[in-house]
């Protein structure tokens, strides 16, 4: 159990360490208030919550923030979890300690209807307050990072969904902020969490090479240090292994085990400026045979958090593959500390000239104001928090970012819209090339034009960035809502006709504009777009318009909402029947949709399908996402199904990539069946690597008997990943 005492102790030290004149007497005034604020509040560990805030501001200080910053980690959950007011803090440790709590508070007083929803408000309202002040989003990743230091106390469960956050949103921006050890701490602590069987048997294989690892991390650095004294250069020299989350992203991506890869030992050498830097890298190049693909000049062409310093990849003693980078103390500083590297910690502020390439908190503010719809607000803000693999000029010199695999097209939406959305071809290094061109850093980048061009649905499977992402979906979600609009007015006036009636008289008089609230629709095009998706049927806006002019139902059919009148024929045999409800309802017909196959656990969304009810996809689905809100309706599992009847076996595919040994297939079989799960199919190929990738499809009944699947292959020795994927 931590000492608050000695906690608080450990704190100070840290301040002082940089900061020697700190206000120390207001920094125990704020640890104080939030003691008492916390007075009674226990973390899942049983330790006084007052210890959280502590760690987290220890955090901060290991960063080496200002005072307001300190002061707001020791404070930042008293204004979510305890009485204390914004107007509190800020009449007793001024508006910016204020301004910063309310940034890093969550949204905790409004009802969401997903999970995703409220995950996503909550990331908006951090981005804003994060384009005020960046420091919001460092107390907000030291907060993280400590909660992720003590998940163990969590169910599993929670552990799993606040690592899958962490690994998804929080690593990435700590990495963008150029924070290279939390991110790593983050990754490998998510890693442990989300795939322990996978993290236990890495580090038992890591930890029995130590001694030999040292050896030879020793015997290189010697080498070193003595070839750079040859050419006069005196560098500081240091060798680590990577982290274990780096080490199993090689073993998954190149589909090997542990003893097959060589490169998991880095050296760093830091000097004391550029000319030496580049010295340095000709004595490892003469010392070593360089791997000549494995090469990047990040000090010419620093990465967009700032990052500089040079890469290569040599032939080390005994073969092995060994990374060094090389840089300058200052280049060292900013990789180790990132953005907080830049922080004038006295004046509490970073400083303009400093802070460059955040060109990505932009990006993330345009998506912020141009999608609403949560789901694809989250996956876009997932792809633009990694840093691009690939970097290349457009015909000004001027260099852009791009995940890999980014296009032509992606390229065409980075300039401009418009340019995205009427590009036809481009020019690569000055010759023409196809728009399914997979770019590549160096490249230069010239887009061809016709204004007849139109984006379509297809680019969607070629493009990789975010903003061309969102920028094809609205156009073609435009496009669709017009058509449904002119197809629903077409109904609507058709359904009037019967009656010998005229829609336009209905538009003169305004009587369409009565009803829009009970209709749940804000104008009379988002009604016509709502009959031409179908989400609206149009006789029943044709009973409200003119009931005299139409026989008048029995109370039972009156007082059925809109979507009850559409699918309560419903019930038609599906095997999905009352194993989700839509808008509360058991009795609508639906089917899951088959490119992510939902089961019971998975977050899930509806959207209508003409003629086929509504359609259940996962929420991360990106084909779910193509079909727009205007289609989306609320589904949930059925909870009664849940625990009385149980739900309907649903088939799920696993690919499982592992080594191609005898009796292995066998052996994942047998872990399958034990949990009593049925393999519908099995498919199996080897490699030329010795390796087997196995596609299983298996019966479950949930996502909790899919993960124990999971599990159990994982925990297998021969095994390398084990993943779940669409069809």
């Amino acid at each position: 159990m931590a000492n608050l005492v000695e906690e608080q102790k450990i704190l100070e030290e840290k301040l002082l360490e940089y900061y020697p004149e700190v206000n120390l007497p207001l920094v125990r005034k704020a640890v104080e208030f939030a003691k008492q604020a916390h007075e009674g509040q226990a973390r899942s560990s049983g330790e006084p919550y007052i210890i959280h805030p502590i760690g987290v501001s220890q955090i901060l200080a290991e960063l080496r923030l200002d005072l307001d910053s300190i002061i707001t980690g020791i404070l930042h959950d008293t204004v979510e979890d305890t009485d204390a007011t914004l107007e509190d803090l800020e009449t007793l440790f001024g508006p910016s300690v204020s301004a910063l709590v309310d940034g890093v508070t969550k949204i905790s007083r409004i009802t969401f209807r997903t999970t995703e929803e409220k995950q996503s408000e909550n990331f908006r309202k951090m981005i804003v307050a994060m384009a005020k002040d960046l420091r919001v989003i460092l107390v907000k990743l030291a907060d993280r990072t400590h909660n992720m230091r003590t998940l163990q106390h969590l169910s599993l469960r929670k552990q799993r969904e606040i690592s899958t956050e962490t690994l998804e949103i929080h690593a990435p921006l700590a990495n963008r902020l150029g924070i290279h050890w939390m991110k790593a701490e983050l990754e490998d602590l998510c890693f442990r969490y989300m795939k322990p069987e996978q993290y236990y048997k890495l580090a038992k294989r890591v930890a029995t090479k130590k001694s030999e690892r040292e050896k030879y991390i020793s015997e290189v650095q010697s080498n070193i240090i003595e070839r750079l004294k040859e050419y006069g250069l005196k560098g500081e020299v240091t060798g680590r292994p990577k982290h274990f989350y780096s080490i199993y992203k090689k073993m998954e991506s190149r589909g090997v085990e542990f003893k097959d890869i060589h490169d998991v030992v880095a050296f760093r050498i830091i000097l004391e400026n550029i000319t030496e830097c580049y010295k340095a890298l000709g004595v490892i190049h003469s010392c070593y045979k360089p791997v000549t693909s494995r090469f990047k000049d990040y000090i010419a062409m620093p990465k967009p958090n700032s990052y500089q310093s040079l890469h290569t990849t040599v032939i080390g003693p005994y073969g092995e593959r060994i990374e060094v980078q090389i840089r300058t103390h200052e280049m060292h500083q900013i990789a180790d500390s990132g953005i907080a590297a830049h922080w004038k910690y006295k004046e509490g502020r970073a400083s303009s000239g400093d802070v460059t390439h955040m060109d990505w908190l932009n990006r993330l503010m345009d998506t912020h104001q141009s999608l609403k719809d949560p789901n694809e607000f989250l996956e876009s803000v997932k792809i633009d928090l990694y840093l691009g693999d690939v970097y290349v000029f457009t015909p000004q010199g001027e260099v852009k970012e791009f995940p890999a695999g980014s296009t032509p097209i992606d390229f065409a939406y980075a300039v401009h819209t418009d340019v995205g959305n009427t590009c036809v071809g481009a020019k690569i290094n000055g010759r023409i090339a196809p728009l399914r061109y997979k770019l590549k850093s160096g490249d230069t980048v010239e887009i061809m034009n016709s204004p007849t061009q139109r984006p379509s649905k297809d680019w969607l499977k070629i493009v990789r960035s975010s903003k061309a992402i969102s920028r094809i979906r609205n156009y073609i979600k435009t496009e669709e809502r017009d058509k449904a609009r002119k197809m629903g007015e077409e109904i609507l006036e058709r359904e009037l006709r019967k009656i010998k009636l005229s829609l336009d008289r209905f538009k003169k008089s305004g009587d369409i504009s009565k009803h829009l609230k009970k209709l749940n629709v804000k104008s009379i095009d988002d009604l016509y777009v709502s009959i031409g998706f179908g989400k609206i049927i149009a006789k029943e806006v044709a009973k409200m318009l003119a009931p005299e002019e139409i026989d008048s139902e029995n109370e039972e059919e009156k007082e059925k909402t809109f979507l009850e009148k559409v699918f309560s024929t419903a019930a038609q045999k599906s095997d999905a029947r009352n194993a989700v409800l839509v808008g509360g309802m058991d009795d609508v017909l639906i089917r899951f949709a088959r490119c992510c196959n939902p089961i019971p656990g998975d977050t899930i969304v509806g959207y209508i399908t003409r003629g086929r009810g509504v359609t259940v996809h996962r929420a991360s689905c990106p084909k779910g996402l193509e079909a727009g809100v205007e289609r989306q309706v609320v589904v949930d599992w059925n909870p009664i199904r849940d625990g009385k009847h149980g739900f309907v076996r649903r088939s799920v595919r696993l690919r499982v990539n592992c080594e191609d040994t005898p009796g292995l297939l066998a052996s994942m079989t047998q872990s399958i069946s034990t949990l009593g799960v049925n393999i519908v199919q099995a498919t199996v190929r080897t490699t030329k690597e010795d390796k087997a990738i196995c596609i299983f499809e298996i019966s479950v009944q949930n996502r909790e008997e899919l993960q124990k699947v999971i599990s159990n292959l994982e925990s297998k020795d021969g095994i390398i990943s084990v993943d779940r994927i669409h069809a």
